[in-house]
């Protein structure tokens, strides 16, 4: 397909008449996409938060993203901690190179797990996982979810909450584009913090 044919396809009238739509489902269906994403993380999930954003507004959609997205979170890590009883996952977690992920996890608690989910950018999804097999309180990884979630879900859906002004204003665009980079940035500066930090740590041991 063309960048001509691409650029009739998607062009603003028809970007409106698809967010609404997507509005027709009902916020049930905004609720179920990023809730899904948890368990297919290879969907498109801020995609889904700037869908939500444009179909029922700022503020609704930003809640409705942030309900989906933190059930979804925590449904795997309950599924991986019943999972995780199983022998196929105790002999995966003897594993020289998981045991010290899942250690260094279980000590740090709450700070690495809310950085990780305050960027879009991140691999979230398997976080869920990790922290499911480890023996994290679950109370702790519910409000590093809840927390993290926010921050990230808010940010994305304030910059894209508004598709009409980003196609037909260049300066916010552009705007837009440096802010995504920078959250991109950071979370990937964040990302290999934490990963030093946890080489430092096996070090110790």
């Amino acid at each position: 397909m063309s960048p001509e044919t691409l650029q009739k396809f998607f062009t603003l009238e028809q970007l409106m008449e698809l967010f609404e739509t997507y509005r027709s489902f009902g916020p049930l269906f905004a609720i179920l996409l990023p809730l899904v994403e948890a368990f297919f993380p290879f969907l498109p999930l801020v995609v889904f938060i700037v869908a939500n954003a444009n179909s029922f507004g700022l503020w609704l959609g930003f809640f409705l993203s942030w309900i989906g997205a933190c059930l979804g979170a925590i449904i795997v890590f309950i599924i991986m901690r019943k999972l995780g009883k199983l022998k196929f996952f105790q002999r995966l977690r003897e594993k020289n190179a998981i045991k010290k992920l899942l250690t260094w996890i279980e000590r740090r608690g709450f700070s690495p797990l809310f950085l990780i989910l305050c960027f879009p950018f991140t691999p979230s999804s398997a976080i869920n996982v990790v922290a499911g097999l480890s023996r994290i309180n679950i109370w702790q990884f519910i409000l590093a979810v809840l927390s993290g979630k926010l921050v990230m879900i808010f940010m994305v859906s304030f910059i894209g909450q508004d598709i009409r002004a980003l196609l037909t204003q260049p300066i916010r665009s552009i705007i837009a584009g440096i802010v995504i980079f920078l959250l991109w940035f950071v979370g990937k500066k964040v990302e290999k913090h934490l990963n030093v930090a946890m080489t430092v740590k096996k070090s110790d041991h």
